[in-house]
């Protein structure tokens, strides 16, 4: 049981009024029964913050914890199954060896996606990747051709390897007896040579990808279709990525959310909270595991 709240002009009047200590301290009558009092009040304080934050973060991480019934998980690939470290390095090279510069390439990257979205206009996303590095470095004063550009990021990105748990947490999924899809931005021919190169070709039952609607994740409309091609409803699937915005997209499909905590990763705090936060694939496979439908 929480101790009783413990009201904001207390606590002000309390930690924002330092003439109270100055005032007791003046006095070497205080004592030690009035020392042991003072040290528990302000004991009690900080444990009651303490605790009703983690309470707080309890709830929200407990939140809708269930099994999709159909057994249907739709993976994102990039930065959630495979390791964009590989990617990073290239990029920067690209840019004249600048630090910092790859966060704001890949977010104009997709930026520029859902320009196109939007708009009505499709491209693959590795020709909007191409596209907007060279905006990126022409913005910041460095010469890089297409043909440049395309070296840094084409055959990379078709050579990432698979995080350490992505193996051994897929496998133990599919032991489960869930269908794995995985949903990506990517081409077909693109995503298919990734995963050939990563060794999950054959671990992945379906690959589904934009380039089948020529719209891009996060519009609602590419989880919709995504759930037709399975032939699954929304509420019977779950969305497994290490994005937020995919998160964001996922969820407001009405699809169940797993978001995957890969470093550096954070969830978008306007949109609604993902069902579950896991920290890598073997600990949603356990979690799946000890849930009941």
């Amino acid at each position: 049981m929480l101790p009783l709240p413990i009201s904001n002009r207390f606590v002000s009047s309390i930690c924002y009024r330092p003439e109270i200590f100055r005032q007791r301290t003046s006095k070497p009558t205080l004592g030690l029964p009035g020392l042991v009092v003072w040290t528990f009040l302000i004991a009690a304080i900080v444990a009651t913050i303490f605790l009703i934050g983690s309470a707080d973060t309890q709830t929200k991480s407990m939140r809708n914890l269930q099994k999709p019934s159909s057994k249907v998980i739709f993976l994102d690939v990039n930065e959630t199954l495979l390791d964009l470290e590989p990617l990073k390095v290239s990029v920067t090279n690209a840019l004249d060896g600048r630090q910092g510069m790859v966060g704001l390439w890949f977010s104009m990257l997709l930026h520029h996606s859902l320009v196109d979205t939007v708009t009505g206009n499709y491209n693959h996303f590795s020709e909007v990747g191409v596209a907007t590095l060279q905006m990126l470095a022409e913005s910041n004063g460095i010469e890089l051709s297409e043909k440049d550009a395309e070296s840094a990021i084409i055959p990379v990105i078709q050579n990432l390897p698979p995080h350490p748990d992505v193996i051994e947490g897929l496998e133990s999924l599919k032991e489960q007896g869930f269908l794995l899809v995985s949903l990506t931005n990517s081409s077909n021919a693109g995503v298919k040579e990734q995963f050939k190169n990563a060794g999950l070709l054959e671990i992945v039952d379906r690959r589904l990808t934009v380039e089948g609607i020529k719209k891009f994740k996060p519009d609602l409309g590419v989880y919709r279709w995504a759930l037709e091609q399975v032939g699954v409803e929304a509420g019977d699937a779950m969305m497994v990525a290490a994005h937020g915005w995919d998160i964001a997209g996922a969820g407001t499909a009405g699809l169940q959310t797993v978001f995957v905590a890969r470093p550096g990763k954070v969830l978008y705090p306007l949109a609604e909270n993902p069902d579950h936060v896991v920290k890598d694939f073997k600990e949603l496979a356990e979690l799946l595991n000890t849930t009941k439908p």
